[in-house]
């Protein structure tokens, strides 16, 4: 079997040297942290070298099921939520980001986990931050969680970012839930009225037509024409409309995900009706909750802006935060930065402003940071409460409208008759 000689850190800091008999390297790791050392140095000797020639086929066995798979590693939303949580308790618990993610590593019932706590902890071993060793090992953590890592990392309050985190996954997770529960019936009359949609266009508008010019002096009423002239128009002309519409979808989403037009494509978010509001109550609530963590943990306030905006996904807010940050950085107090941008609401200002004279900034940003979360949590309710009323009262004057041009027509349709 392999001998490797380490220089390793004991569990009072002090230095130890000795040798370690291995199948191969993370074996040697693992030996090492099940006695309690942290390695600083660790290498495989020339008697070491010469016995890995010959390996055993235990040794080839257990590296086939320690085997793990290259490449960036997929994970579900629930997988990710997981990790955080459970990365987030033992840090919060006491425990080095290392052991953490190697007791994770050893859990049998965290399945792609294990993989991606282990790469983890190989890139982070090497010297690596936490959030870069993120990045490369997963796309699913997506940039905003990875930029709040990096605020986590710089602060010191890595724990409970990522138990922020966590509740904010958690929460989008179930707000989706929900909106899909809620979508149910709505989604059962959208369907019941297309239904009802292609009867009227298909049978019984042209039954009518036939009626009315059938019978003397029979003429069609304005409604009824127009109700006529869209199904004609749409019988003959439905795959073009499709296809319009289709191209359009494209272009949209080909002009938003271009680079140049991402920052006016995030503007016209902000004022989309009911999502606008939602979208700058969450970015406050994001905002105000990293401030709070950063500026308590003792970053300067000028750094802890740059750490929040870098954590910003919306690029016109961000630009925003870098007029503030410019204005900070000329010796302009926070509030009064706030002020001169012109996109922070008043009541936030003045929160801070009172952080500012009292000298407690941090516990400032987090009373903040909680009253725009209740407010967030009121604008997600109200359009969970919207939506079905709307979707009843489009679908009730669509169906309605129809309905009552056929009829009126059908009565003119017996007086001319009578």
């Amino acid at each position: 079997m392999p001998l490797f000689s380490y220089k390793a850190l004991t569990a009072n800091g002090a230095v130890t040297t000795g040798e370690i008999d291995a199948a191969d390297r993370p074996e040697a790791l693992r030996l090492l942290d099940r006695k309690g050392l942290q390695p600083v140095n660790l290498r495989e000797t020339a008697a070491g070298a010469a016995a890995k020639a010959r390996p055993s086929k235990a040794a080839a066995a257990r590296q086939d099921e320690e085997e793990i798979p290259d490449g960036p590693i997929k994970l579900k939303r629930q997988e990710v939520v997981l990790f955080t949580e459970e990365l987030s308790d033992m840090l919060a618990a006491g425990l080095q980001l290392e052991p953490a993610l190697k007791s994770m590593e050893n859990r049998q019932e965290l399945g792609n986990l294990k993989a991606v706590s282990f790469k983890i902890r190989q890139i982070v071993r090497d010297g690596v931050n936490f959030s870069a060793a993120l990045r490369k090992v997963s796309p699913s953590f997506g940039p905003l969680y990875c930029s709040l890592a990096a605020a986590g990392e710089a602060s010191g309050a890595l724990d409970t970012i990522l138990k922020r985190q966590a509740h904010y996954l958690k929460t989008l997770a179930e707000l989706q839930s929900r909106l899909i529960l809620a979508m149910i019936y709505p989604a059962f009359l959208i369907l019941a009225g297309i239904g009802v949609s292609v009867v009227f266009v298909t049978t019984l508008i042209p039954q009518l037509t036939q009626l009315i010019e059938s019978t003397p002096g029979g003429k069609i009423p304005l409604g009824a024409a127009i109700l006529i002239g869209a199904s004609d128009f749409i019988a003959k002309w439905w795959l073009v409309v499709l296809l319009t519409l289709a191209a359009a979808a494209i272009f949209l989403k080909a002009w938003k995900d271009n680079e140049a037009n991402k920052p006016a494509w995030d503007r016209m978010k902000l004022k989309f009706p009911l999502v606008g509001p939602v979208i700058a109550s969450r970015f406050y609530v994001q905002f105000l909750e990293t401030m709070a963590n950063l500026v308590g943990n003792g970053l300067p306030l000028l750094r802890a802006l740059e750490l929040s905006r870098d954590a910003t996904q919306n690029r016109s807010l961000r630009a925003e935060l870098d007029k503030v940050i410019v204005q900070v950085g000329d010796g302009r107090s926070f509030s009064k930065a706030l002020i001169r941008s012109g996109t922070f609401p008043p009541l936030l200002i003045d929160m801070i402003a009172v952080g500012e004279q009292t000298g407690k900034i941090d516990l400032s940003l987090r009373r903040a940071a909680e009253r725009y979360d209740k407010e967030l949590d009121k604008d997600l309710q109200r359009i969970m409460a919207l939506v079905m009323p709307t979707v009843l009262i489009v679908m009730a004057a669509l169906i309605g409208t129809m309905a009552y041009l056929m009829i009126t027509a059908i009565f003119q349709t017996i007086q001319n008759i009578g």
